[in-house]
């Protein structure tokens, strides 16, 4: 059994961004640049199929404050139905003060059901916030297909 850290009950971490959107830059300096946040899409759905998959990035952005050391930080997805989605662990390391931590997630997302989803950003334990995304699904267009007479 692993023993679960103590964060301070106050100063950190500190939620900076916690979005989708449909890219990310980042630049020489290090700098990003987020391109089209978003927080829903229409999928075309045709009947019987499962909606298209949703490409997005999860760009987070969080400053340590007081904490520093070796963390795990859990994304939960809780879908609308409320079943059991697998969680996203990435360890992330806090310098403390001023000093955080950057995370540009490419997530694949097939087959959502429509409605909204949540996103919990946990750190050991501890949601920080939650990023929802909603679905909407479109009926998709069939096109009849013409032969040549």
């Amino acid at each position: 059994m692993t023993k679960r850290k103590k964060r301070p009950k106050d100063g950190g971490p500190y939620v900076g961004t916690a979005v989708f959107c449909d890219r990310v830059l980042q630049e020489r300096d290090g700098v990003l640049s987020l391109i089209r946040i978003v927080d829903r899409f229409t999928v075309p759905v045709a009947p019987g199929q499962e909606s298209a998959p949703i490409q997005v990035f999860a760009a987070i952005m969080l400053k340590a404050g007081f904490i520093r050391g070796q963390y795990k930080l859990t994304i939960r997805h809780r879908p609308p139905s409320g079943t059991v989605a697998p969680d996203l662990v990435i360890p992330v390391l806090f310098e403390g003060e001023d000093r955080g931590v950057g995370i540009n997630a490419q997530m694949n997302l097939g087959g959502l059901e429509e409605g909204l989803h949540w996103f919990d950003l946990i750190l050991e334990g501890q949601r920080l916030t939650s990023m929802p995304l909603r679905v909407i699904h479109q009926p998709a267009v069939l096109r009849a297909s013409t032969s040549p007479a």
